[in-house]
């Protein structure tokens, strides 16, 4: 029998969900399917997404719930925040283990080093991305790598 696709379940653990009367992962699950069937009609032909692309939808869906409490959190509205964070972290069961900031640095000098960018300073930005993102896709958020790429060559 061949493994469950990521899809497969999301949709296997919204009807354990809704069994149990789980709420808060219910809509959230049901959430993110929405978004992962918006994604396969986008563009000019519908597909089914492979477990690489849900994870990038994903990881665009925890992103938003972490922006949102935060501006949530800012604006005094402290319920709306966790119900946010609560969401976001019911998103994050899915998602491949996130990498911490030392293992971020870690892969971004080993690019640099590799590349040879650390004598081009911030024009060899681009180069060290190209071989960092494939090795942090959705592990890491894209602007924290961004930001330890241009610490790391001295902007």
């Amino acid at each position: 029998m061949a493994p469950m696709s990521l899809k497969e379940r999301l949709r296997a653990d919204l009807t354990t969900a809704m069994k149990a009367r789980d709420e808060l992962r219910s809509s959230t699950l049901r959430m993110v399917l929405s978004a992962v069937t918006n994604a396969e009609v986008a563009g000019k032909s519908a597909k089914v997404l492979t477990d690489d692309e849900v994870v990038a939808v994903l990881t665009t869906e925890a992103k938003k719930r972490r922006e949102a409490a935060v501006a949530f959190a800012e604006g005094g509205r402290a319920e709306s925040a966790e119900k946010e964070r609560a969401e976001a972290a019911v998103i994050a069961d899915y998602l491949p283990e996130q990498l911490t900031e030392a293992e971020v640095a870690e892969i971004v000098a080993q690019a640099v080093e590799s590349t040879g960018a650390a004598a081009e300073g911030m024009k060899a930005m681009g180069k060290v991305m190209g071989v960092v993102t494939p090795q942090v896709k959705g592990r890491a958020d894209g602007g924290a790598v961004a930001a330890e790429v241009r610490r790391q060559l001295g902007a």
